[in-house]
């Protein structure tokens, strides 16, 4: 037998070399304003003022930042182990007693593992169990089973949940007092870690079902939640080099959805519509914009920017954003070939 050896090209030295950590990197800029854990320690904060507020996690506690509020909190944490269908009965149990359960885990597997639970023990009985998921849609370089970009069309569906998708730590930490105060249940997709910090250049307070409009332009008009809020506001910056001047309404609620505010947006005449999200392009906030703008009447051209109807890649994120579509660059480039 002929053993052949394989050779392969050399790296360029001029480039930056992506390591394994890129694949769970933060997703801020290299210069970009962070706050750490801003979940964990506005969930502290409101646990103050919340006697009844207590956290629960299914063996994830560092990794969703609810470890903060272990540690300032013992007697008020619950570890339940690798098991997501027992954290989600047992927060329903807990909420039935009168506490508000924050429950923590990756957002894979409170779609996927936990829905049946989520469905007939917390939404069908409308219990204020607040379920908190990191790593949402393309946030994770380890493959399909990591990657939640379904998540949203998955709990769209489910009467009774409301779906907050926050942009940045600002976002994040205004909204873990009112989902508290939400008599219901909500499923928030978590931004964890060192969390860009945006929000705070706009004048912005998160407002539950509610959109703000963070800056208006003639050209474009995008439409956006999550963390594509933070890139469509510097593709904005990008493209004004290009004399294209960008509005964007940044939408953290998914469910209920501020209709109000996105048809008063698109019905202002001459502008590109563009729904940016980061999830799959099928059931989130791009389809349920075009909906209501159709059964509003509002016929504005309409694209979308998302991630691709499939099971994503393995790799380094800033790589896979660049391939899906949703990185800066990339975002201004499709916008500058659509006008």
């Amino acid at each position: 037998m002929t053993i052949t050896k394989r050779s392969f090209p050399k790296a360029d030295p001029s480039q930056t070399r992506l390591k394994t950590s890129a694949m769970i990197a933060s997703i801020a800029g290299a210069d970009q304003a962070t706050k750490p854990a801003p979940f964990g320690h506005a969930l502290v904060e409101a646990a103050k003022t919340r006697p009844n507020i207590v956290g629960l996690t299914a063996d994830l506690s560092k990794y969703t930042d609810l470890h903060i509020f272990a540690q300032a909190h013992p007697d008020r944490f619950y570890q339940m182990g690798m098991a997501e269908q027992l954290l989600m009965a047992a927060s329903a149990g807990m909420a039935r007693e009168g506490f508000i359960p924050f429950a923590t885990t990756y957002a894979v597997f409170a779609a996927r593992r936990a829905y049946d639970f989520i469905c007939m023990a917390i939404a069908e009985e409308n219990l204020p169990v607040k379920i908190i998921c990191a790593l949402p849609g393309l946030t994770t370089g380890y493959g399909p089973s990591h990657q939640a970009t379904e998540d949203l069309a998955i709990f769209r569906g489910l009467p009774n949940m409301t779906i907050i998708d926050p942009c940045d730590a600002l976002d994040i930490e205004q909204a873990v007092p009112q989902i508290a105060d939400h008599p219901g249940p909500v499923y928030m997709r978590l931004l964890r870690g060192n969390v860009p910090l945006v929000l705070n250049e706009y004048d912005y307070k998160f407002q539950l079902g509610k959109a703000a409009l963070l800056r208006d332009g003639r050209d474009v008009l995008f439409i956006s939640t999550g963390l594509m809020t933070m890139r469509v506001l510097e593709s904005a910056k990008e493209l004004r080099a290009d004399n294209i001047d960008c509005a964007v309404l940044h939408v953290p609620t998914i469910k209920p959805l501020d209709v109000d505010a996105i048809v008063a947006a698109a019905s202002k005449p001459g502008r590109l519509v563009v729904v940016a999200e980061n999830h799959t392009i099928v059931g989130g906030l791009g389809e349920a914009t075009a909906a209501v703008l159709m059964r509003a009447g509002v016929h504005p051209a309409f694209r979308q920017i998302g991630l691709p109807d499939a099971f994503l890649d393995a790799g380094a994120l800033p790589t896979l954003h660049d391939r899906y579509g949703i990185s800066t660059s990339e975002i201004s480039r499709q916008v500058r070939s659509w006008l």
